[in-house]
């Protein structure tokens, strides 16, 4: 009786035992995840690239700032290439107030140049059914989006930030 006790203890103290590393190795994944993005936060301070909060960036490149739903703070931005990834906590739709609406995937891709976003992946518009939106055109006073034929709205709508509405799907 006492080696039944004995091996059914160890067995127990033993699933304990391991369920306790395993949670010990998640504890470790996630405080190095966090101290990656840390320490690329700290390498790219000390070399004095500090990434401009989206908006600022926007309108660098003359694009209206109010594109984006609030929420998306973070991207990507490779200067070299001029790809830029939106990164949007979950699929939400944004309305402007000239009633338009523009839908976003939790990632949007494009090029990014002065006046224009092209080659868009992640974004549509409701023009009687939800349509892709190819680029995107700011100029003085107009937005063009491309959306299989051209649509122009005008660029006020957009200059300022929006909440997002979160929807199911995108």
């Amino acid at each position: 009786m006492d080696q039944v006790f004995n091996k059914v203890g160890s067995y127990w103290i033993n699933q304990k035992a391991s369920k306790e590393f395993n949670s010990v190795g998640n504890d470790i994944n996630s405080i190095s995840d966090s101290i990656e993005g840390g320490t690329k936060w700290i390498v790219n301070k000390i070399k004095g690239k500090m990434q401009k909060p989206l908006p600022e960036l926007l309108k660098d490149y003359d694009i209206a700032i109010g594109i984006f739903p609030r929420d998306a703070t973070n991207y990507e931005f490779d200067e070299e290439k001029k790809k830029l990834t939106v990164f949007i906590p979950s699929v939400c739709e944004v309305g402007y107030k000239d009633q338009s609406v523009l839908r976003f995937s939790t990632t949007v891709n494009g090029f990014l140049e002065k006046g224009k976003l092209t080659e868009i992946e992640g974004m549509k518009t409701k023009v009687m059914i939800w349509v892709k939106v190819g680029s995107i055109i700011c100029e003085d006073s107009k937005v063009h989006f491309a959306v299989g034929l051209k649509k122009t709205r005008s660029r006020d709508a957009y200059e300022v930030l929006r909440d997002g509405i979160k929807v199911e799907k995108f």
